[in-house]
């Protein structure tokens, strides 16, 4: 099984770099997963695929019991949400080769009272930022590094790993690249990321290249280097990445007590997660342990909105797009890596696309904020995505929803306290909270004090 075969022969292992499309079984190319390759002959992206008649083997109910009798244990490394389903990760590396920081069983947030003021009683948002590096990106970049890891010991001669990012991806390579004693090297587009995100590689001793393009250009750049330079490539156009980040739909799942929801909504910008999340629903789905398919939806920022373009049009027609400059920073991404996988996802899940303005997405993070949440912008873009579904009538009163939140409202201060201190270019900030700024004096404080705990209350009595 190799790439100068390009045959349908038997795998060695279970599980396998497979190419995504081919007219007929003897077009299918094959790859082992220590083999360092990204495309198939033809250039189109590698899937990994699992022996699903081994997995079989196993009955739904007992694998059910293992993936509960294993979660947040300390045993070695089963406790990861990703690792504690390693055989439906990747089942061949050794243990002593995985690199983890215990990444996964991410809360999935009740959020009740945000809930009921939209009218929606059942919906949850699956917390992905509370995790090690702040983002969902550590479930797919802890597969990546630890295949990486193993491929160095058994001699492949790997000098580092290395990215394109718009800040998330980059924060995760370092980190799990630092564990593994791995050199790192991101490719960032300068002035367009978070000072939070931008310093995560740095600290962690990442090579950090600030490049004067957006990054579709530093794409480009990391492609040539991994072609020429022999470094290996962690995008997600590596579908090792998709591997771990397939886990958020096991672990929605499991969550649920091992049902599916009505919808789950997910912001999109190279669009490896949402092919990702279908792909976890399909071994669910082909393995018996669900029964009922969800409908999915992307969301995506309306300066960066590739995806969506292509939707109106049926996805007949694909255009890549000069991205502008959003607040959802993460996915301000004009070409997407993922866009032929993600498309496909769409189509198994009766899926759907929205857009979301800059306006839309911090008045949509404000108002989820003021009940408790503190989601990035990217999650504010995926509740934009939501209402706008509640007004197409798509998603009713009554419906399970879930949406997923890709990283933590830390990384993305700077846009919080730009909207409140009404900062934010071109964009009038419609529910500002800034502090109060007053002498220190009793008499004073508690004037103002008392005016705002009346006027708040008689806002939240009319909400």
């Amino acid at each position: 099984m190799s790439s100068s075969s390009g045959t349908s022969s038997e795998p060695r292992r279970r599980a396998w770099f497979e190419s995504l499309a081919g007219d007929q079984e003897q077009d299918v190319e094959r790859f082992e997963l220590d083999e360092i390759v990204y495309t198939d002959s033809k250039g189109g992206l590698l899937q990994v695929v699992h022996d699903m008649g081994k997995l079989a083997e196993t009955s739904g109910d007992e694998w059910k019991a293992l993936f509960e009798r294993r979660a947040r244990k300390n045993e070695w490394p089963y406790g990861s949400g990703v690792w504690g389903k390693k055989e439906w990760v990747l089942p061949d590396i050794a243990n002593e080769n995985v690199v983890s920081m215990y990444e996964g069983h991410t809360n999935l947030f009740w959020a009740e009272r945000y809930g009921r003021e939209i009218g929606l009683d059942d919906l949850w948002l699956k917390l992905c930022g509370n995790s090690h590096t702040g983002s969902f990106k550590d479930l797919g970049m802890t597969v990546l590094v630890s295949q990486v890891k193993q491929m160095i010991a058994n001699g492949s001669d790997i000098p580092a790993v290395a990215c394109a990012s718009t800040g998330d991806t980059s924060a995760a390579l370092s980190a799990y690249a630092a564990a593994a004693g791995i050199p790192a090297i991101v490719f960032l587009p300068r002035g367009k990321i978070s000072l939070a995100q931008l310093i995560q590689p740095v600290a962690n001793g990442a090579i950090v290249f600030a490049l004067d393009t957006d990054f579709d250009g530093c794409m480009d750049i990391v492609k040539q280097v991994s072609t020429s330079d022999g470094v290996y490539l962690a995008n997600s156009m590596n579908s090792l990445r998709i591997e771990g980040q397939k886990t958020v739909g096991l672990e929605i799942a499991q969550q649920l007590d091992w049902s599916m929801p009505d919808w789950i909504v997910i912001p999109g910008g190279n669009l490896g997660n949402v092919s990702a999340l279908a792909k976890g629903l399909d071994m669910l789905l082909e393995l018996g342990m669900i029964s009922k398919r969800p409908r999915i939806c992307v969301g995506q920022a309306q300066a960066a909105n590739p995806l969506y373009l292509a939707y109106q049009r049926g996805f007949e027609v694909f255009e890549p797009i000069a991205a502008r400059k959003t607040v959802a920073s993460a996915i301000q991404i004009g070409n997407p890596v993922s866009y032929d996988k993600a498309v496909d996802a769409l189509r198994r899940y009766d899926g759907v696309v929205e857009q979301a303005t800059e306006s839309e997405i911090m008045e949509e993070c404000a108002r989820a904020d003021r009940t408790g949440l503190f989601n990035c912008p990217h999650t504010g873009v995926a509740l934009v995505a939501l209402r706008k579904l509640q007004k197409r009538g798509l998603i009713r009163a009554g419906d399970q929803v879930v949406v997923i939140s890709t990283a933590h409202g830390l990384k993305f201060v700077d846009s919080k306290l730009a909207y409140h201190s009404m900062e934010l270019e071109n964009i009038v900030s419609e529910h500002p909270n800034p502090p109060i700024e007053l002498p220190a004096d009793y008499q004073a404080v508690r004037d103002q004090m008392l005016r705002e705990i009346d006027s708040r209350s008689s806002k939240a009595k009319t909400s």
